[in-house]
């Protein structure tokens, strides 16, 4: 991945060029009710790349300003260049190995996100699938967490993390998500094409996504608690795929 070392971009004309320069923008802050000719160029233009667009107030934008120059525009590209789920598929079959990829529904924590990278390069997985709302991006926090592993696990970013899971299921792969309630992963077979799903910090996986795995799996635990951290569960499900494939 390509490394963009700048993240906010704040200005009309700057904000209007990263996006008709390619850049990876994850996020647009726009004056609520500024309808002039620039604002809506970037309001089409953010549209049009399926960038999130949020409506906000002048004291919101203030407060977010590095330079009080943001003209009622504030936007935040990625530090890395993003990848499509085919590249990640593509590398599956480079390895002439079957697909193995994480899917991250919704994890907010650039952390969090940082550190299943780096498990999903050690692990071997081919790639990791994020949506677009409601979601950390690849911020220059989750670089550093990452620990380099964004340098070569390929992280694609969707629109609707659902509709990807139907059209992999297309192309042979099957999911399961990782969710208390469900059966022991120790019970699971979880060799072959496969997709993992790891829900949110706080709520875990969202019904909708839920209701598209294939299965379940819960990780045995002993202690007083009754929940792990994403990235250790992460971790934990990614390598029993790794002990189950014999890697």
């Amino acid at each position: 991945m390509e490394e963009i070392r700048e993240n906010k971009i704040e200005g009309r004309n700057a904000v209007i060029e990263a996006f008709r320069s390619g850049r990876a923008v994850d996020k647009v802050f726009v004056l609520d009710g500024c309808q002039d000719g620039p604002v809506r160029t970037i309001v089409r233009e953010a549209r049009k790349h399926d960038t999130v667009i949020n409506f906000v107030g002048k004291d919101r934008l203030d407060k977010m300003s590095d330079t009080g120059k943001h003209q009622g525009v504030i936007a935040f590209a990625a530090s890395y260049e993003y990848a499509e789920v085919e590249d990640i598929l593509a590398k599956a079959r480079e390895k002439g190995e079957a697909p193995f990829i994480l899917l991250l529904d919704g994890i907010e924590d650039p952390h969090n996100l940082g550190a299943i990278i780096r498990t999903a390069n050690l692990a071997g997985a081919h790639g990791i699938i994020i949506p677009k709302r409601r979601a950390v991006g690849l911020t220059a926090t989750v670089a550093k967490a990452s620990a380099g592993a964004i340098n070569y696990t390929p992280v694609a970013k969707v629109t609707n993390l659902g509709q990807t899971i139907d059209e992999l299921k297309e192309q042979g792969l099957w999911f399961v998500c990782a969710d208390m309630g469900g059966t022991s992963m120790y019970e699971l077979d979880l060799k072959g094409p496969i997709g993992v799903v790891i829900g949110n910090e706080g709520e875990g996986v969202s019904r909708l996504v839920r209701e598209k795995c294939d299965f379940i799996a819960s990780i045995p635990m002993k202690g007083d608690i009754d929940s792990l951290n994403a990235s250790v569960a992460a971790g934990v499900l990614a390598f029993e795929i790794v002990r189950q494939r014999g890697c």
